[in-house]
């Protein structure tokens, strides 16, 4: 692939992210660097600084940023501005959950986003080459799910997450084929076959 036919496929990619109402992933890398920079400030006025500057690049797409700490570990959670009100989220509010991006920043084992990304395109390469084009792109979905909206590898997905991805992330988000939808389930599972992690039920009990 060349160098103009990559851009192409990464405008192409920001522009369905953005008819989706979600943010591009350059916009979320850049928010998360941003956010970090304010973290590890020791000066006062540079740390504003980064910060008005994710806020003003976030605004621009109609999103805002807060930190939310959870198990030992902080969390950049970037959400539409509708569906916050004085800092709290409004869940009547919230109309597709996909449109949300959780990046954890710090916590002990955490691996960061970049080699999350990495492993998850990895695991998806190789659930094409095995299983073909299909499962191959399913699989590249839940990759971008599980690393775009929890910083996670897939493997370590729960089963509410995985419910998640295939109730309202993927129909919603992904513009599956006919025969990307009937199997879908399918390609989830090639995916844990990859790893040495069994795959979470997301069956509702």
């Amino acid at each position: 692939m060349t160098d103009d036919q990559t851009s192409d496929s990464e405008t192409q990619t920001e522009t369905e992210a953005e008819d989706a109402g979600e943010l591009p992933a350059r916009v979320v890398e850049e928010a998360e660097r941003l956010t970090r920079r304010a973290r590890e400030a020791v000066d006062e006025a540079e740390r504003a600084g980064a910060l008005r500057a994710r806020d003003r690049l976030l605004a621009g797409r109609g999103f805002t940023a807060r930190l939310r700490n959870e198990d030992n570990r902080e969390v950049l959670v970037l959400y539409p501005a509708e569906w916050v009100t004085d800092g709290t989220v409004q869940p009547g509010r919230i109309d597709d959950l996909g449109r949300g991006v959780e990046r954890p920043l710090s916590g002990a084992g955490e691996d960061d986003w970049a080699s999350v990304d990495t492993h998850n395109r990895d695991l998806a390469r190789t659930v094409e080459r095995a299983h073909g084009e299909i499962h191959g792109a399913n699989a590249q979905a839940l990759a971008d799910f599980a690393g775009n909206h929890y910083g996670k590898r897939i493997e370590r997905l729960t089963g509410t997450e995985l419910r998640l991805f295939l109730e309202e992330y993927y129909p919603r988000n992904v513009w599956p084929t006919d025969d990307q939808k009937a199997v879908v389930e399918e390609s989830v599972r090639l995916v844990f076959e990859q790893t040495d992690e069994s795959v979470s039920s997301w069956r509702r009990r």
